[in-house]
């Protein structure tokens, strides 16, 4: 008798995760098509297939009496995907923000602006200095080595919500340390 996805949902709630490799064998495909879609990157297509079946299994946030399992996870990639569009998004800015910021607009820099140009740089590496290891690691291999989360986390072996948490934090303690600095 072939079982239902509601069965299948109810062997995972009762810690039978074999479950959760039948499901995968059902909706894998749809998953990492919309991912893939919306990502245009098989890594990042892949990354996130894996993270919505772990959030499947993890948080058990699927109700059967709210739709099908097919149409929960087309749900959860497509907002899943549109987050890490922002994220992408929003690092690409920050970079740019930063390389204004930091780099020579042109190829004539007066002495003043250079000097202006080095103390940023020197405000940047204090405060990075000053952040945890693994915070500033990952803050360096996102910006400096231009690395995804998901790559961060294979190269460091490292869960990706642990690599995701370090780059939040160390971003916000970043951002406090340079206010510290210019405030002083």
């Amino acid at each position: 008798m072939a079982e239902t996805d509601a069965d299948l949902v109810q062997l995972l709630r009762n810690g039978q995760t074999a479950a959760l490799g039948k499901l995968y064998d059902r909706y894998a495909g749809l998953v990492y098509g919309i991912a893939l879609k919306m990502l245009t990157n098989a890594a990042e297509a892949e990354d996130l297939t894996q993270e919505i079946f772990l959030i499947l299994w993890q948080r058990d946030t699927y109700q059967a009496s709210r739709g099908s399992m097919g149409s929960y996870l087309s749900t959860l990639t497509r907002s899943r995907a549109l987050d890490r569009l922002r994220v992408g998004s929003n690092r690409q800015r920050i970079l740019n923000q930063w390389s204004d910021d930091v780099g020579p607009r042109n190829t004539t820099v007066t002495p003043f602006e250079q000097a202006s140009i080095e103390e940023r740089k020197e405000y940047v590496r204090k405060g990075l200095a000053e952040l945890p290891e693994k915070h500033r690691q990952v803050l360096e291999l996102m910006y400096f080595e231009g690395l995804s989360q998901s790559q961060i986390s294979q190269r460091l072996e490292t869960p990706l919500g642990t690599v995701k948490t370090w780059a939040r934090k160390g971003l916000l303690q970043l951002n406090q340390n340079l206010k510290s600095f210019q405030e002083s």
